[in-house]
């Protein structure tokens, strides 16, 4: 959605900078600095979020019965995507507490339900597929992710297909700098620099 790709880059959720690149904890030098989690801070934004969102999952995963998010960047999206759908709502810690009952998953999650998972970013989907693994322990039956954003890695891609969960987001790193450039926040030769670090981004520049 384009919109959502305007209102990432308005309210500076998304930060483009070809010419003066961040570096990544990995120490991979990236074009682009993504922090969703200021969306949640614009009650328009979050609401054409969770409202587009809601859509892609009645769309493509119309079998749903659970929505889970993942801690801490998913949680608060999820709980306004159940709202819309108005299905039960779960979080998945990144591990489990170290006292009490020890949980990783909280809120009720029944044996065999089918899970949709929310997080704000797709990068390599590694915390989001170590959710979906803590979810599958639990006996949940995980049929999907979505996003609001992905870089479209090569390396999302096949760590989703090894895992064999499809995923989807609102918008992407392609459709991002399409917009970008048509509102005139980068020049072609940013554009081709931004297209280059998605094609090989641990040789870039």
């Amino acid at each position: 959605m384009k919109q959502i790709a305007h209102d990432l880059l308005e309210i500076n959720a998304v930060t483009l900078a070809p010419q003066k690149p961040f570096i990544w904890a990995s120490g991979i030098k990236s074009p682009i600095y993504c922090d969703n989690r200021l969306t949640i801070s614009y009650p328009k934004i979050r609401t054409r979020i969770a409202q587009g969102i809601a859509t892609l999952i009645k769309d493509t995963f119309p079998e749903v019965e659970v929505i889970a998010g993942t801690a801490t960047a998913g949680i608060p999206h999820a709980a306004w995507i159940a709202e819309e759908l108005q299905l039960p709502l779960v979080y998945v810690r990144s591990k489990p507490k170290d006292h009490g009952q020890g949980k990783q998953i909280e809120g009720v999650l029944h044996a065999g339900q089918k899970t949709v998972l929310i997080d704000d970013l797709i990068s390599t989907g590694g915390s989001v597929l170590q959710a979906v693994r803590a979810s599958q322990k639990e006996g949940a039956e995980v049929i999907g992710v979505c996003g609001i954003f992905s870089y479209q890695l090569k390396a999302a891609t096949e760590n989703f297909a090894q895992a064999k969960i499809p995923f989807e987001t609102l918008t992407n790193y392609s459709e991002l700098i399409d917009v970008a450039e048509e509102e005139q926040r980068i020049n072609a030769v940013e554009k081709r620099l931004l297209q280059n670090w998605r094609k090989d981004p641990e040789n870039w520049q």
